[in-house]
């Protein structure tokens, strides 16, 4: 029998298999017209793990039948790019999967850019990280980049019967009687992680003794002894686990600290700390926002407080936080202020910068601001001065208003309302 693990046999060969993702790989999307027309540019692939970034490239390269390899940024040297740099010059075109692309350093990078922009290598970057601030902007500007995004409960349940029916790669050749209890289990509590549950999934099966007439039975205890999370109450459909996260955080908008420490629990019992650390950060600037500035700072030690000691004990800065964020003042002024001034920017709401606002630290600069000189509100006694910030076309667009739910915001609204009076 191979040893390599259940999630490895089970990736796609073609995109047609890939579960997911279907903003880019479904019919008639940028991925699919990139595979059907043949002409794949390099990429970068970002979002958390085992959500099918690795899949994705071994199922464009199955789909176009080009030469595949796979390298690490971090464990694989200079060396082995060459080599396949060599292999590419013989087969005409290889596709790269480049792992954990935000570490590759700049001798690698250097190496490998020539062979990216002649078309030679088309890299498929894959990474965890953000690549708009982790990957260096000469890889960067060479490769599409796509976001990933977790898998849905359905999506993941179908990976689920897909590995234990497949006879040639999966588990159809056990006899298995997986409970939908189990199935829930291993979709539901891996949030959108399909690599950790077909590995729980087989462990499962490999770690239980059949019955007299060899039939292997998973059963939820088991699921979960082999997950190691705890089991949610799921509804049919599989949304419940989403159903607190947003129950969560309305507590905590709503102000209701018990409510919100039961849902806590709830989320702490499932084990799923990155839902709970992202929930909280997003609720201390969307919910609370500038009627409690210093809120969203103490949210961010707490997390890293909890992600640090890991669980029981990142249960009690997470309360310790979860408790504050419910007792503080709410303000939503700042996400209002920002989505006003995007509708606006969307609806083509825009117009020049004034001249005056212009860089002026190129050549010409000065000629076309002739006449029109930047008034530097430091020279100023008040630290203000009246001039237009704003293009001509909006110059009256206001999209701050402030809330009196804290004494922060009052003050700064104060001062804000002000400035307002003397333009």
């Amino acid at each position: 029998m191979s040893i390599k693990p259940l999630a490895f046999k089970m990736r796609p060969r073609t995109i047609d298999e890939i579960l997911g993702q279907q903003h880019l790989v479904g019919e008639g999307k940028i991925i699919d017209r990139m595979v059907k027309a043949k002409q794949l540019s390099s990429m970068i692939l970002y979002g958390p793990p085992g959500i099918g970034k690795t899949s994705i490239a071994s199922a464009i390269a199955g789909s176009t039948q080009y030469r595949f390899k796979t390298l690490n940024a971090v464990t694989n040297n200079k060396k082995d790019i060459q080599i396949v740099v060599e292999e590419a010059k013989m087969s005409g075109k290889v596709i790269l999967l480049l792992d954990e692309v935000h570490r590759l350093d700049k001798g690698k990078q250097d190496f490998l850019l020539p062979y990216l922009e002649n078309g030679m290598i088309t890299m498929i970057g894959a990474t965890t990280s953000n690549p708009y601030h982790a990957i260096n902007p000469a890889i960067r500007s060479r490769c599409q980049i796509f976001e990933l995004k977790p898998l849905s409960p359905d999506e993941m349940k179908q990976a689920i019967h897909r590995a234990i029916k497949d006879e040639e790669r999966g588990l159809g050749t056990y006899k298995l009687d997986v409970s939908e209890e189990a199935v829930e289990h291993f979709a539901s509590s891996s949030f959108g992680d399909v690599r950790s549950s077909l590995n729980a999934l087989e462990l499962a099966v490999l770690s239980t003794s059949p019955d007299a007439e060899g039939v292997i039975h998973i059963t939820l205890s088991i699921a979960e002894e082999c997950l190691q999370k705890k089991s949610f109450s799921h509804d049919k459909d599989g949304d419940a686990h989403y159903d607190v996260i947003s129950a969560f955080q309305k507590s905590i908008r709503g102000s209701d600290a018990n409510a919100a420490l039961h849902y806590l629990g709830r989320l702490v019992e499932a084990g799923d700390l990155p839902s709970i650390a992202r929930r909280l950060l997003v609720i201390a600037y969307e919910d609370i926002g500038l009627a409690s500035p210093q809120a969203g700072p103490r949210t961010l030690a707490a997390v890293e407080t909890a992600e640090k000691i890991g669980f029981p004990e990142a249960r009690i800065p997470l309360a310790n936080a979860v408790i504050e964020l419910c007792l503080s003042p709410k303000s939503n002024s700042a996400i209002s202020a920002i989505d006003s001034a995007l509708s606006d920017i969307r609806k083509g709401k825009s117009g020049e910068v004034p001249p005056h606002l212009k860089d002026a630290h190129y050549q010409g600069a000065a000629e076309l601001g002739r006449g029109i000189e930047y008034k530097y509100p430091h020279d100023h006694e008040s630290g203000w001065v009246k001039q237009d910030y704003l293009p001509d076309r909006i110059k009256n667009a206001k999209y701050y208003q402030p809330k009196k739910t804290g004494k922060f915001e009052q003050a700064i609204g104060q001062v804000y309302e002000n400035i307002n009076k003397h333009k």
